[in-house]
């Protein structure tokens, strides 16, 4: 007997109630937990969990409409059989999306139980009848994939770049987990856009509330934006008490350069000679990581990173020194040029550089040398804030480097653009006095309560401390296979922004294996990328909320693809 919740009303206006449901009478050995095949208490007899629950209307209208597949009249009958649905309860129409995920999953348990049980009667029916059925479908999502390559190459281009050989269509997101069109679930141990998981309920509902009631900028008075600012203020040291918002790390970084340039005077910026910034005109003219086209600035200097993972025999205070040698003479270049220095933008992870491991001292001794010169050091937050680190908010908290301004973008909102420039009140009363900073929909209602309510995610669930917890148990399983594979010259990273640097025989980068396991992992059903100057540094970043098992998995598993990519010689690593 099945029992569904009814509903009243108008469907169109009913809320999305969960359908929950029972079924019985369906007597089989294997259902059996009790009874005649494991004696227990009085009154157990049966249980089948499988029947309870939200999904077994689900799983039952994907079997009837897998088997209606190949009749003429199928879109038909799907319309008409989901229209009876409607008028029992609204279905939630991310149920609807996953439809056809269901209905392919149903044709592949058919061949699955069929496999198991070869040579049978109804095993041959399954076969005979399933098979090109889901052929067929699979044939049908491959043609809509290559479809909407060919409408996104007319559209919005085909410059813009996509992940992975095959491209992977996402249809849905939970937590750490996303499903693509086909149905299939991976594990995203790479994007940092959702700080607090794909999908987060809290974030989701604070969006849809507010939008739902109003929506105006900063030029009205309204509670939100003050609020978030306290709220973020406070994951800050006290001198850095002021904000302003944006809608993007892009912006965030082209106006911390603005305010960096006109309280110094000065014109002229130091970068790293392997980094990414954002994509605006004074940010395209510093880019040392990616391709550009507009001409490298005048009024910028490069300077390297030091790695002691690369020291070349030197002793860590020689690589010290050297390191700060060169930052030294790129100011000195860019004041005998006439420009000055107004400041030096960093990530204080560096991991677009590929997560060096830096020498003591480098990072404070970099900023002294900044400010000696009158500029001002601004912390690139995007990619290392936010608790990804560990241990606190931010990453300049956590790796020594004390900024004049901070910037910070994408995961702020958790997929909701927001982003923001935090600094001192005398660096905002020098800029703002005599410059007009306004932006439309920087700190609206809808983006303050998307900001606050991942910082409440990030506070209540732990997760700034979890990252640390987590990060050094990924950091000893890595150390690990640092030791045992010859291919990995170090373990890179820290809190939950890690990864591995590949090399070939002859110790030098290996981006080819580094794009192999990358590859590998994501047909295992788990995301990674790779960073560095060679694309030889396996970045692995999962959002906040990802669990120690979880973790795990991301291990276990990129421990076998490198194995599998680049077997040890025999009698090696025993």
């Amino acid at each position: 007997m099945r029992r569904d919740r009814g509903g009243h009303g108008d469907p169109a206006q009913a809320p999305h109630r969960a359908r929950h449901g029972a079924l019985h009478l369906r007597r089989h050995p294997r259902r059996l937990h009790a009874g005649e095949r494991a004696p227990l208490p009085e009154g157990i007899t049966l249980i089948d969990f499988d029947d309870f629950g939200e999904g077994f209307w689900l799983f039952d209208l994907a079997t009837i409409l897998f088997w209606y597949q190949n009749q003429p009249r199928a879109v038909e009958y799907r319309e008409a059989l989901l229209r009876s649905y409607e008028r029992t309860e609204p279905i939630n129409p991310l149920h609807v999306d996953a439809l056809d995920a269901l209905i392919l999953a149903r044709g592949l348990t058919y061949l699955g139980w069929a496999a198991d049980r070869p040579g049978g009667e109804t095993s041959a029916f399954l076969e005979a009848e399933v098979l090109p059925i889901v052929a067929a479908q699979c044939a049908e999502l491959a043609a809509r994939d290559a479809e909407l390559l060919e409408r996104r190459g007319t559209t919005i281009g085909p410059y813009s770049p996509l992940f992975y050989r095959t491209p992977r269509h996402f249809v849905h997101g939970e937590g750490v987990w996303l499903t693509d069109a086909f149905g299939r679930t991976y594990l995203d141990a790479y994007n940092n856009v959702p700080q607090v998981g794909h999908a987060n309920p809290r974030v989701a509902a604070a969006v849809a509330e507010q939008i739902a009631t109003h929506n105006v900028h900063t030029r009205y008075l309204h509670e939100g934006v003050v609020n978030y600012a306290e709220e973020l203020l406070a994951t800050f040291s006290p001198e850095l008490d002021r904000v302003y918002f944006t809608n993007s790390g892009s912006e965030s970084n082209d106006l911390a350069l603005r305010i960096a340039r006109h309280v110094s005077g000065n014109s002229g910026i130091l970068t790293t000679d392997f980094s990414y910034h954002g994509n605006t005109l004074t940010l395209a003219a510093m880019t040392t990581g990616l391709d550009v086209s507009e001409p490298f600035g005048e009024h910028v200097r490069r300077f390297t990173i030091p790695d002691l993972d690369h020291a070349g025999g030197r002793g860590e205070p020689e690589v010290l020194a050297e390191a700060l040698a060169q930052v030294a003479e790129a100011i000195a270049s860019l004041q005998e040029a006439g420009h000055g220095l107004s400041a030096v933008l960093v990530d204080p992870s560096f991991s677009t550089e590929g997560l060096p491991r830096l020498p003591q001292g480098y990072l404070e001794g970099l900023a002294a040398l900044v400010h000696d010169a009158g500029g001002l050091v601004i912390a690139d937050e995007v990619q290392s804030g936010l608790g990804r680190l560990g241990w606190a908010w931010w990453g300049h908290q956590v790796t020594g480097l004390v900024p004049d301004l901070v910037t910070m973008g994408k995961p702020l909102g958790n997929g909701f653009p927001l982003g923001g420039v935090v600094t001192s009140q005398a660096v905002m009363d020098s800029f703002s006095s005599t410059n007009m900073y306004f932006n439309t929909f920087a700190g609206t209602p809808v983006a303050s309560a998307a900001g606050r309510a991942v910082l409440a995610e990030v506070h209540e669930r732990g997760l700034v401390q979890r990252a640390a917890d987590l990060g050094e148990r990924v950091r000893a399983r890595l150390a690990e296979i640092e030791a045992e594979h010859p291919l990995v010259a170090s373990a890179k990273g820290r809190g939950l922004f890690f990864g591995l640097e590949l090399v070939d025989a002859d110790g030098a980068p290996n981006p080819e294996l580094a794009k192999a396991i990358v590859e590998r992992l994501a047909n295992e059903g788990i995301l990674i990328s790779r960073i560095g100057p060679h694309d030889s540094v396996l970045k692995i970043r999962p959002p906040l909320v990802i669990t120690a098992e979880q973790l795990d998995v991301v291990v276990d598993t990129l421990s076998r693809a490198l194995h599998e990519a680049a077997p040890l010689p025999v009698g090696a690593g025993a």
